[in-house]
């Protein structure tokens, strides 16, 4: 369970400072349910932008902000319905957009489920220690990010070969950047920096994504309602929710999977992971291009038990997506192929990791033979506004895409996706990959023997996770009250 122990010095400190700094936290409930929030601080939104460095930003941390990048209220969840014409299959599969939450990626919400209990217990003391957020990239400008509007020291680190827009963008928000060295599957290396760090002798506090419940029970809860709220709207008569797969980086995005499994236990879930580095699938191991997702290892925080189904997507599928999507002879190929001109025109809003989604959603259709009646659904992380160097990139190494490359990257790669690498877990192959966890986080991380049979023997471990959300809530507005702003 997340501890939630009172340290009261520190948490006097920490109301000091949230007095200080004009600081006030939303509740889960209110991140659920936008309704909620006080007309007060609405108001106040209208004079900020989705990005900005203003504390009360931390409300706009939903699913459900306007989609503009200033002065935005709230509506609905922000999501699309692909058609059979860009996914070729007759199943619908519909995906959550995560473009529209401050940073542009839904992982500040995951930096906020890590960092708010701490401080709202006393744990952590933003007057003295510094948050170190390690990270394959967006969790790691979602912890800067938080902690600037929460008045926190932060520590970003990510892998040296991530996009040149992140580092460009945590350069002016995180106190300090760590590059460590290789790509998205070099996780290792920031675990290694983080050991580090602990030497130094430094004031820190280590919020790794990886094995952070926190991280787990944001996306179990807002992100699983958010899901239930799109699918109460969109699920016809006779359909069905058939499933549900995500990229599995740190598996914080695949704890919706396992709210999902609770109002729909028929459905299926699946753990999607590059072709490159198949560490379910093959504990394989390599480097890959889908930025967003990290490898070569189970985070501590996969619940395996839930999990019926792993696949490994090439990285050349969602790198031929992203061109497909945003080079103009591409958009116009799409609208050739039936796919309608209002979606094409919005498809910036798939990013690497969206498109591999997307990718997966696609194979697991063909797997099950899901068809008419069958809905699937994913995420989009974030959108092709971190990625724009890629493409330039691409285009000096393979020269102008034209009409025959766009060509290729639809029949090819997206409706010529195959049921290869995937493989349905029966339970002892879902016991085989929760015992890989031993390696990383019992032998070189310091958790025990003891937790990780917990984690696959006791009947409420996960759940008495779940069931926590109503006291971090109670912690929340007891804060906010001893704060004195609201």
């Amino acid at each position: 369970m997340i501890d939630l122990t009172i340290y009261p010095d520190r948490l006097e400190r920490a109301v000091k400072r949230a007095r200080e700094r004009n600081i006030i936290i939303p509740t889960f409930a209110q991140q659920r349910n936008p309704d909620l929030i006080p007309d007060r601080i609405k108001a106040e939104l209208k004079s900020i932008g989705l990005w900005d460095l203003n504390p009360r930003n931390l409300f706009r941390i939903t699913w459900k902000n306007e989609p503009v990048p200033f002065g935005g209220g709230f509506g609905g969840v922000n999501y699309m319905v692909l058609p059979k014409a860009l996914t070729g299959v007759d199943a619908r599969i519909i995906v959550l957009v995560g473009k529209w939450f401050p940073t542009g990626a839904h992982k500040v919400g995951a930096a906020f489920g890590c960092l708010v209990p701490r401080l709202v217990t006393g744990q952590f003391d933003p007057t003295t220690q510094k948050a170190v957020w390690p990270s394959t990239g967006n969790y790691c400008r979602g912890g800067a990010y938080d902690s600037a509007l929460l008045a926190c020291e932060s520590i970003a680190i990510l892998p040296e070969g991530m996009s040149r827009e992140r580092f460009e963008w945590l350069s002016k928000i995180a106190g300090e950047v760590i590059a460590t060295p290789g790509t998205e599957s070099n996780v290792k290396e920031i675990f290694d920096k983080c050991w580090e760090l602990r030497r130094s002798g430094q004031d820190l506090v280590i919020f790794n994504q990886f094995d952070e419940f926190g991280n787990h029970l944001w996306h179990y809860d807002i992100t699983g309602h958010a899901v239930e709220e799109v699918l109460e709207k969109e699920l016809r008569a006779g359909e069905r929710l058939a499933g549900s797969v995500f990229t599995t980086g740190s598996a914080g995005t695949i704890g919706t999977g396992d709210y999902l499994k609770k109002l729909f236990p028929e459905s299926k879930l699946a753990a999607s992971e590059a072709l490159q580095c198949p560490t379910l699938l093959q504990n394989g191991f390599g480097a890959h291009r889908i930025e967003g997702i990290g490898d070569k290892h189970v985070p501590w925080i996969h619940n395996l038990k839930n999990t019926d189904m792993v696949m490994a997507i090439d990285d050349e599928v969602p790198i031929q997506m992203i061109r497909l999507f945003n080079e103009p002879e591409g958009k116009k190929y799409l609208v050739q192929m039936g796919v309608p001109e209002s979606l094409v025109e919005v498809l910036h809003l798939v990013g690497i990791s969206g498109a591999a989604n997307i990718a997966s959603a696609i194979k697991m259709a063909k797997w099950y033979e899901w068809g008419e009646g069958d809905v699937i659904v994913t995420v989009l992380t974030d959108s092709m506004e971190l990625y724009g160097s890629r493409l330039a990139e691409l285009t000096a190494e393979r020269g102008p895409y034209t009409a025959r490359d766009a060509a290729v990257s639809y029949h090819q790669y997206i409706m010529g996706l195959s049921t290869d690498y995937v493989e349905e877990l029966t339970y002892p192959a879902r016991k085989r990959v929760h015992n890989l966890k031993y390696y990383t986080w019992v032998e070189q991380q310091g958790k025990t023997y003891e937790e990780i049979q917990a984690q696959w023997y006791q009947k409420d471990y996960w759940t008495s996770v779940h069931g926590q959300v109503d006291a971090i809530d109670a912690l929340i507005e007891e804060f906010n009250a001893k704060v004195g702003l609201l």
